[in-house]
């Protein structure tokens, strides 16, 4: 039998008095996840009895929320690919994702994704739960995504995104000497006209805005390291803004990079920084560069000219 999941909390004198609506609404429960406990099967307990959203708590009172199990589309299929798991608990997954996966399923790649990977991982362990990307990366592009488990947590995560309290930091290589050591590239991204695939800088695109500071150059090599930090999320932003430059991403050439030293953009997320959803506290993660990147970095490195 499917396991729900459940939350439960022990009210304390500063939310005696609060209707059990509004001190759920207070821990960030939507008024779509109380629709759906209340029309698809879940409940809230007040001591284990059973009560509606005009409950009036009481100090010592113990409230349980349990949530409708949730149903994976039968468009998703599990798959047994091993799964570079970070970190895990019964809230969150982070995942280390390699390049040439895509992060969920696509028309031209709809099995062999990080969705499906975990959809496998699920059915291993017994998990009865859909997977939610809140940190979504190309398929080419290597390194952290934050994946949460129920519905629920996806909702606070993703506010916390809106709010930019989620956090990345990329490792990237580009094409030709960057001069500034460090910059701010603010421009809107927009789908590029007659592309379903490709962004381009546009007028009337969204807001973007990417960060970056050179970690190295390397002259002979014309190829320069550098750290990435998007403050915003747009599709492809950190390759558009980094060609919008001049310094299109060393093997992307989708964007005008060269394939010479490497066969995908050299683009690897390596830190993740996010507020736990249930103990509240900062959760931060990093990883090293992907064997291939390390490569490349060591084919820069040994470079007398840099």
């Amino acid at each position: 039998m499917a396991k729900p999941f459940i939350l439960e909390w022990v009210i304390t004198e500063n939310d005696h008095g609060k209707t059990t609506r509004q001190y759920l609404q207070e821990r960030g429960i939507s008024k779509t996840s109380l629709t759906d406990i209340k029309l698809h099967g879940g409940n809230i307990l007040i001591d284990g009895i059973h009560v509606t959203v005009r409950h009036v708590l009481k100090k010592g009172e113990q409230l349980t929320v349990i949530f409708p199990v949730e149903e994976p589309s039968q468009t998703l299929l599990p798959e047994k690919i091993p799964l570079h798991i970070v970190y895990e608990d019964d809230y969150v997954l982070v995942i280390n994702k390699p390049a040439f996966m895509n992060t969920i399923p696509s028309r031209e790649h709809p099995t062999g994704s990080l969705v499906n990977a975990v959809m496998g991982y699920y059915k291993g362990i017994g998990l009865t739960a859909a997977p939610h990307i809140i940190t979504r990366l190309d398929r080419n592009t290597s390194g952290l995504v934050l994946v949460a488990k129920y519905r629920h947590i996806h909702h606070i995560l993703s506010k916390q995104q809106q709010e930019k309290q989620v956090k990345r930091e990329y490792e990237a290589f580009v094409e030709g000497i960057v001069a500034e050591n460090n910059g701010m590239i603010e421009a809107p991204i927009g789908r590029k006209q007659d592309s379903i695939i490709e962004r381009t800088v546009a007028d009337d695109g969204q807001y973007a805005c990417t960060h970056f500071q050179v970690v190295e150059r390397y002259k002979h090599k014309q190829i320069t390291h550098v750290r990435v930090m998007p403050e915003t999320g747009r599709t492809h932003q950190i390759r558009v803004h980094m060609a919008h430059i001049g310094h299109p991403l060393v093997g992307d050439d989708l964007y005008g990079g060269s394939q010479f030293f490497l066969n995908r953009q050299a683009l690897h997320c390596r830190r993740l920084h996010f507020l736990h959803p249930d103990m509240e506290k900062t959760m931060e993660f990093s990883v090293p560069l992907p064997r291939d990147m390390e490569k490349l970095l060591q084919i820069s490195a040994d470079d007398p000219g840099h």
